[in-house]
């Protein structure tokens, strides 16, 4: 297959954003003195955190909750997990990590190195994200990576979210694509790869963690240099 077009994940795919939103975590527990608040130990408030932000990621994708909700809500219920019932602390903390947030640089191995591979082999790459537009463009703008990308496309813009079928056929009229010359790379079974197969298209699964996926992708990779056995 002739690909030209690569439309790739990138939170958990090329920007790491467990060690990037853990750093954020941690700075945001100093600054607002959580430990002094009766949250002692930050694994602790972080591993409430990573479990109540990922129960709320799932309702956001699926429409039971709205952007904001997520932001301040996911704050809110890991304090109360110690306790902590300020709502004001809760939203400001919000407000902090994503504004600390997208400043982070961490990249998974290779990253750089991959994309300017591709580059130089002349396909066009683009973005498709679940993520806030002013993070996303933050993000890839501050980890140096912008410049590989023609096109992001972000649930905001296109009105959808991954896996439904309308971000990807969004994705394929902004960037002037067609199914049979695209394909999809990334590491979330669910939005990436089952909603690639749903749309038609082709998909790389970008196994970081040795998952065990329920189905078959198109192509399974476990490290982003074995982009170059396939591209």
């Amino acid at each position: 297959m002739a690909y030209k077009h690569l439309f790739f994940d990138l939170d958990h795919t090329l920007w790491d954003f467990e060690a990037n939103s853990k750093d954020t975590i941690k700075q945001l527990f100093d600054n607002n003195n959580l430990a002094d608040k009766g949250i002692p130990d930050f694994e602790a408030f972080h591993d409430r955190y990573s479990f109540h932000n990922e129960r709320l990621w799932d309702r956001y994708a699926k429409g039971f909750i709205k952007q904001e909700e997520l932001r301040w809500k996911r704050m809110w219920l890991s304090l109360l997990d110690f306790k902590i019932a300020d709502e004001s602390l809760a939203r400001a903390m919000g407000v902090q990590y994503l504004a600390l947030l997208p400043s982070r640089k961490k990249l998974f191995p290779y990253t750089v190195e991959i994309l300017t591979y591709l580059k130089q082999k002349g396909y066009t790459m683009h973005l498709i994200t679940n993520g806030f537009e002013k993070v996303q463009y933050d993000k890839i703008n501050n980890s140096g990576i912008a410049d590989y990308f023609t096109e992001v496309i972000t649930s905001e813009a296109s009105n959808s979210l991954k896996p439904h079928k309308e971000i990807f056929d969004y994705a394929l009229a902004k960037s002037g694509a067609t199914i049979k010359e695209s394909i999809m790379i990334g590491d979330n079974i669910e939005a990436d790869i089952k909603g690639a197969l749903g749309a038609g298209w082709d998909c790389i699964f970008v196994n970081h963690i040795s998952a065990s996926p329920d189905i078959v992708p198109t192509y399974t990779i476990y490290h982003l240099q074995e982009l170059e056995n396939i591209l």
